[in-house]
């Protein structure tokens, strides 16, 4: 039998002898129709698999715990908007209980005591309830926007030793609501201000500002505004209370960060929303390696003063620190504010700073990761010779450094796929999904594999996620049209180009030498069918890197549309020529290149992509 440790979740309906008693024909229709509309669907879009269906009960198995619960929360509010008009003696409910452990799995079967402790957790939770162990408890961390009650340890039939449970807080209105919020306190971290005089010196109070939403985050009796929803107020005057009722939290805390030399100042400000008034501020002059003590002080200060229970598995989360080496974080820092722009001169320069703080800190798991983001983003779009085997030893390497690190699972599954060993990166890039589920990395990268294997209905649901996460990346927003199109959704694509072409023009003018925020805002205006701009914008990009791989395919799709097939013909073979393998997976699958398809060329030019 394999082993494997997996989430489970197990469910039964609630006085199921009792329904078929009063009507066994509509009750077994009514169930079947909740199995085919609700339960298989949900289970799938989660990643999980549908063990087995008895008559009144459900087994199933997730590679991700906030997956399962996440899963098992919708369901319920599923099936309690369905059942809400059906007289109450008719309603159809179900128990629902999750537990992770080891399985031991033979043919389709699970079996162990993960599936028997999940099977005794539902047994226990309410009707149109949800019961977890303390192992998902811990796990699920503050990563979903649910409340649970602590119920202490429960003796349960035939498990040897209690189990500490734990039930979700089922809300009468909607889930998504902010009720479940002001259950524990709710907190918005602003971008910091960047005081150094310098623009150079952003990334700095940028990622001082991530680093704190990120342990903050980490702390599951605290709703945290995610990164994205902060960083829209960047550069914007505020005022609290606003800010405080648009993101629905209660604190808001901001900041401001001085460097200079070996010197560092940081200001940080929390505010009640509700009456706006000072609750905390604190200034920090110290020493530019005080710069982690001083992310801990804050992060500590905002706990003690909204009163929050810190656990003591979430102190030690807090408190490791990803390196002790300064000079090493500025520089992982500075590659990170490089590899966000994804260009092929970014890369190469965010790759020697992630090199750079490696070689300072040689155990610095996040400066591997990058390093491998780089080496498979390189190789990915621009075949630049970087060995495959050494790809992935650099991927590996951070993983072994720190298997707990979402980004590192998330470089891994890159890694793979750009060696397209496509089902070993599902299961890194799902790992770190479960790690951190609001990894735009994680979805970001693995929406580029699923469309590269031809699987564009889960690309766009990868892409649609990674937009929500980081809502001013242009390129996630603009590969969306591609996707839309595909799938024949002329309308979102329209509305996708209109936001892409907005981002790609801030994008554009803060890094006039980029030429992918022109390529992909020319792909949006020839989407929108501003062909006259359209045809400025491809000028633009091709005069910033005549030779740009990525540009040449973006003007073929162009000129696709525009009926021009010799030139987007030359523009592709041009595009080949410099590009990287995941580009020759786009040609055969988008359908901004359809018109193409019917020219006798087009299958002696795929023919000649692989053969290489």
């Amino acid at each position: 039998m394999e082993r494997r440790l997996t989430a489970i979740l197990a469910a039964d309906v609630v006085g199921y002898s009792r329904l078929m008693g009063i009507d066994e024909v509509g009750t077994l229709a009514r169930l079947k129709l909740i199995h085919d509309e609700c339960i298989s669907s949900k289970v799938s879009v989660h990643q999980g698999r549908i063990v087995k269906l008895t008559g009144d009960g459900i087994l199933a198995e997730f590679p991700s715990v906030v997956n399962a619960v996440s899963c098992a929360a919708e369901m319920q509010r599923t099936l309690r908007e369905r059942s809400s008009e059906a007289p109450a003696d008719r309603r159809i409910e179900f128990r629902m209980g999750v537990d992770l452990g080891d399985v031991m799995a033979e043919d389709d079967d699970i079996y162990g005591d993960g599936v028997n402790i999940a099977s005794r957790l539902e047994g226990i939770a309410d009707p149109g309830g949800i019961a977890v162990s303390q192992t998902v408890r811990d796990h699920v961390g503050n990563r979903l926007n649910l409340a649970f009650e602590d119920c202490g340890e429960q003796s349960l039939k035939n498990i040897e030793k209690p189990i500490h449970v734990y039930k979700v807080v089922m809300a009468d209105a909607d889930f998504r609501s902010t009720s479940l919020k002001t259950e524990r306190p709710s907190i918005a971290v602003l971008p910091f201000n960047n005081m150094s005089g310098d623009p150079e010196q952003e990334y700095f109070s940028d990622g001082i500002t991530e680093d704190i939403i990120t342990d903050l985050s980490k702390i599951s009796g605290l709703f945290v505004a995610a990164r994205h929803t902060a960083f829209t107020y960047k550069g914007k005057a505020i005022k609290v209370e606003q800010v405080g009722r648009e993101l629905g939290v209660n604190y808001i805390l901001e900041g401001s960060v001085r460097k200079a030399g070996t010197r560092v100042r940081v200001s940080g400000q929390l505010f009640s929303v509700k009456d706006g008034d000072h609750l905390w501020a604190e200034r920090y002059d110290r020493d530019l390696t005080d710069i982690f003590a001083i992310q801990d002080e804050i992060t500590h200060a905002i706990v003690e003063q909204l009163k929050v229970k810190l656990l003591s598995q979430e102190k030690k989360s807090i408190e490791r620190l990803p390196t002790d080496n300064i000079e090493a974080y500025t520089y992982y820092l500075r590659g990170r504010d490089f590899l966000h722009r994804r260009s092929k001169h970014y890369s190469r320069i965010a790759r020697q700073m992630f090199a750079k703080a490696a070689t300072l800190d040689p155990k610095y798991a996040r400066a591997y990761a990058g390093m491998a983001d780089c080496d498979s983003f390189l190789y990915l779009n621009y075949r630049v010779d970087v060995p495959i085997d050494g790809l992935l030893a650099t991927a590996q390497k951070a993983l072994s450094l720190d298997d707990s690190l979402a980004e590192a699972h998330a470089s891994r599954g890159l890694a793979l796929s750009a060696a397209q060993r496509y089902d070993e990166a599902k299961v890194e890039f799902e790992r770190a999904i479960a790690l951190d589920p609001n990894l735009f990395e994680a979805y970001y990268f693995y929406a580029r594999a699923s469309f590269a294997e031809g699987k564009i209905e889960q690309a766009t649901r990868l892409f649609e996620r990674a937009s929500q996460i980081r809502s001013d990346d242009y390129q996630s927003v603009c590969l969306r049209i591609h996707c839309y199109r595909s799938l024949g959704r002329i309308a979102e694509s329209k509305d996708a180009a209109r936001l892409g072409l907005q981002l790609a023009e801030r994008e554009l003018a803060l890094h006039p030498d980029d030429p992918r925020p022109a390529h992909l805002g020319a792909g949006a205006l020839f989407e929108l069918g501003d062909l006259e701009r359209a045809r400025e914008w491809v000028d633009r990009a091709l005069a910033i890197d005549p030779d740009d791989p990525l540009t040449l395919y973006n003007v073929a799709c162009g000129y696709t549309k525009l009926g021009n097939l010799d030139a987007a013909f030359e523009m592709l073979e041009r595009s080949i020529r410099g590009g990287g393998p995941e580009l020759a997976n786009w040609i055969k699958y988008d359908s901004d290149l359809d018109g193409l398809r019917s020219d006798p060329r087009y299958q002696k030019f795929v023919g000649s992509i692989d053969s290489k």
